[in-house]
């Protein structure tokens, strides 16, 4: 689903992989949110949620993790409960991280790969990663706040070349032309 829609009170995110052969280290990808003030919003990050983080207010969480991808279906997720969020804030980024640390994977290196943005049982976004082959990070969606109509989603996927403590810190940037 690429259009946007209003009024998201409380998100999941879900991530899948298929976990490597037998024979190779394990895939260990990683779900990343950045939070960002009203009064810099492309700005550094408030703080940052991954997996062995929350947010210090309880309202970004892990309820899943995996290090290895096995187990049936989506085997990591995050909630966020946007519309619980401090008016301080007006941005949230999510994105997927791979650990880099048994050598370099792309996307492309991963199969059965999949991460899925659901409010309830209405779906947001859904992709396989496909159009990001050759990166080793992603965000994929963005929420927004307008003081009027609440917390916007927005599909934001964009690839980046970096590992999961650089991802962080440039996840949120604007995009460079």
């Amino acid at each position: 689903m690429n259009s946007d829609s209003q009024g998201v009170g409380k998100a999941e995110v879900r991530l899948k992989w298929d976990p490597s052969p037998w024979n190779q280290p394990p895939h260990h990808l990683d779900i990343i949110a950045a939070t960002y003030s009203a009064d810099a919003p492309y700005g550094r990050p408030v703080y940052i949620v991954h997996f062995d983080s929350r947010s210090p207010d309880g309202t970004i969480n892990m309820s899943r993790h995996s290090q290895t991808g096995q187990g049936l279906g989506y085997v990591e997720a995050m909630t966020l409960e946007l519309d619980r969020l401090a008016s301080s804030f007006a941005r949230v980024v999510v994105g997927v991280a791979i650990h880099q640390n048994s050598g370099p994977k792309t996307f492309g290196d991963l199969s059965n790969a999949g991460v899925l943005v659901v409010e309830g049982y209405r779906q947001l976004l859904k992709d396989d990663f496909a159009q990001l082959s050759g990166s080793t990070a992603a965000t994929f969606a963005e929420f927004t706040r307008n003081a009027s109509e609440g917390w916007a989603f927005r599909e934001m996927v964009r690839g980046f070349d970096s590992d999961p403590a650089l991802f962080s810190a440039e996840m949120g940037s604007v995009p460079q032309p």
